[in-house]
């Protein structure tokens, strides 16, 4: 249950840019000190995050199926996925590294969804269970999405590093695009979904009566 005053009932939101907290009448304006567009709940929020979440969802098989990487040499061409890409550090004795790979390539990302899912689930359902925790988890999604680029960033170093002109080359593949695809959408989706809604299915406790609180700066993640 939720023992303080909620800014949304009362028509106040907070800025996410210089943290004021302004009056909206209608739901939405902008700030009046920075001019930065303020809504009680972001506009479309699930819906934006659904269509983003599915997006990478439909992105995630081909990002792990089809090879990320091709490279040619005298030897000749070979084309690796992100689990070929595993495989070949795990017994080539660099084992630290193709976990590290494993873990932000392939179980980060499901986690990211997953995760997701259970959020926009529980705001459809009205669930009122653990909402710090789940706060907590949409923040650690936060932070962790920027994270999410590893295989995106080595084989961007090496296409730069490793083009002896006749001799070898590495050059992106398809599954390059559907990763980067993936990794893109569960950041929208996670910036779409707006945290908020966590609060609104709670029940609220009577306010004290008192007098009144200026409006100024706050903290502009919540109400």
């Amino acid at each position: 249950m939720l023992s303080g005053p909620v800014a949304a009932r009362h028509g106040l939101a907070g800025c996410r840019v210089c943290g004021l907290l302004a009056r909206l009448p209608g739901g939405h304006g902008r700030c009046p000190r920075c001019g930065s567009r303020l809504h009680l709940r972001k506009p479309a929020s699930l819906s934006r995050c659904w269509a983003f979440l599915l997006t990478a969802a439909g992105c995630y098989l081909p990002a792990n199926l089809l090879p990320v990487m091709h490279t040619g040499a005298f030897t000749g061409d070979q084309d690796d996925t992100i689990l070929s890409g595993v495989a070949y550090l795990w017994t080539s004795g660099s084992w630290p590294l193709g976990a590290l790979v494993f873990v932000a390539s392939i179980v980060v990302p499901l986690l990211k969804m997953l995760a997701l899912l259970l959020l926009l689930l529980a705001v459809h359902r009205g669930l009122r269970w653990q909402p710090m925790q789940r706060l907590k988890l949409y923040r650690l999604l936060e932070f962790v999405g920027r994270w999410s680029m590893l295989d995106i960033y080595v084989v961007t170093l090496l296409a730069g590093l490793v083009q002896v002109q006749g001799f070898a080359t590495v050059a992106a593949g398809p599954g390059a695009a559907a990763f980067g695809a993936v990794v893109v959408c569960t950041m929208l989706a996670s910036q779409s979904f707006d945290p908020r809604l966590i609060w609104d299915s709670m029940p609220l406790a009577e306010e004290p009566a008192g007098p009144a609180t200026p409006i100024g700066d706050g903290d502009a993640r919540h109400g």
